[in-house]
This record gives C-alpha cells, sequence and structure tokens, in this order.
C-alpha cells in the first residue's frame, strides 16, 4: 500500500509542474483525495459489502466534486488535474498513466445492466470537458481534445476532437515513460477547413481577375477592328 501511495504522489510530479512538495500534494489535491477514496470504496464493492462501497464513494464525490463509482476498475499512475466534474462509472475501466482533466465523463448509453461505460488503455489523455459515452475503447496513447463528445472507438496513438468526436490525427507509435501532456496543441478541423475555403476563393479571384484583363484585352482588338 505505501509502494501505491508513493506511486500516486510521485504521478502528480511528474504531470503537474506546479506541485512544489509531498505535503502539498497530500492535503491540497483533490483529484489526488479522490483516487485514495475510490480505492477504499473499491475494496468494499469486489468484496460485496455494496453499501458500504457506494457509500464511501459518495462521501468522496462531497468532499472532492469527483465521482468515481466503486466498481470502476482503474489501473496504475491515474491522474485527475484540478478533478471538479469528473464523474467515472460502474462498468468504466482505465488503463495505466491515463490523465483525465475537469469536467470529464466517462457515461453510459444504456439501462441494461451490462459493460456500458469506456474502457481506457495506457497513455490516455482525455481533455477537460470531453465526454467519452458507450462501452467501446480508446486505444493507447489516444488524446482527446477538450469539450469533445467521443461516442466510437479510437484506435492507439490517434487525435480526436470535435463533437461528434472525430480523428483528426495519428501520432507515431513510441514508447514514453511519461504522458503527452500537450493536449492544447490538438488541431483543429473547423478552422482547416475554413482555411481552405480562404485559399480557393482568393485562387478563384486570380483566376476571375485574369480573364477580365483577358476579355478587357479582347474587346479592345475589336473595336479597332471595327474602326
Amino acid at each position: 500500500m505505501i509502494k501505491n501511495l508513493r506511486e500516486d504522489i510521485n504521478s502528480v510530479f511528474e504531470r503537474d509542474p506546479a506541485a512544489r512538495n509531498v505535503l502539498e500534494i497530500i492535503f491540497c489535491y483533490p483529484g489526488l483525495h479522490a483516487l485514495w477514496i475510490y480505492r477504499v470504496a473499491h475494496w468494499f464493492w469486489v468484496r460485496e459489502f455494496f453499501f458500504l462501497g457506494r457509500f464511501i464513494s459518495h462521501l468522496g464525490r462531497f468532499l472532492t466534486g469527483v465521482e468515481i463509482h466503486p466498481g470502476a476498475k482503474i489501473g496504475r499512475k491515474f491522474f485527475i488535474d484540478h478533478g471538479m466534474g469528473v464523474v467515472i462509472g460502474e462498468t468504466a475501466e482505465i488503463g495505466d498513466n491515463v490523465t483525465l482533466y475537469h469536467g470529464v465523463t466517462l457515461g453510459g448509453v444504456t439501462w441494461d445492466k451490462v459493460k456500458r461505460h469506456p474502457t481506457l488503455e495506457d497513455n490516455v489523455v482525455i481533455g477537460s470537458g470531453a465526454k467519452i459515452l458507450g462501452p467501446f475503447t480508446v486505444g493507447k496513447g489516444a488524446k482527446i481534445g477538450s469539450n469533445s463528445v467521443v461516442v466510437k472507438a479510437v484506435p492507439e496513438n490517434a487525435t480526436v476532437v470535435g463533437i461528434p468526436g472525430r480523428m483528426v490525427m495519428e501520432q507515431e507509435k513510441k514508447d514514453v515513460g511519461r504522458a503527452d501532456l500537450e493536449h492544447g496543441r490538438l488541431p483543429d478541423p473547423e478552422a482547416k477547413a475554413i482555411a481552405c475555403l480562404f485559399d480557393q476563393i482568393q485562387e478563384l479571384e486570380k483566376k476571375y481577375s485574369s480573364l477580365a484583363l483577358e476579355h478587357e484585352a479582347l474587346k479592345k482588338q475589336m473595336d479597332t477592328l471595327q474602326q
């Protein structure tokens, strides 16, 4: 248990440059508190003390603003930055080195008692406000842009943005010792499409100007011939 606690604290140091010392992390990081409370609740849940598990989870939600169902499965080095508004459903599964920002929802799309929440594989980064809805898999190393709504599977090392989420690029596969947190540098497909339209308009304007000059020259030639 001590090893796990140290690993959780070190994961904060690795992924939050604002972290200054161990005491600050232990007492001032609600995402870390939510994770520790979840682990206690999960211990009771898997031993079929369901009420205790839910009650401890509810206390954690009240104290941290993060709601993690005790039935969820979470791997090592999980990090929730800021934390407020994060919701993780009962059948969600989260791998190692996963990072969630505030306002993320791992939700379901059915009332049936089946696997209804997403699976996040290792090294996934989910931007603030993103909603991952459904029992599909987000592959290793994938990034989900802020405020995206993802409703279908995401390949490994892919980047997804928008509503609904669309894959806009696929990164080179590589082993990294820490998560890549540069979710602010994700591409904007709408802006790219608009830029392409402007380029086409400028090209059409050039062609129009060229045709207008040719027409004017041809008109002068016709006037000269008529004279």
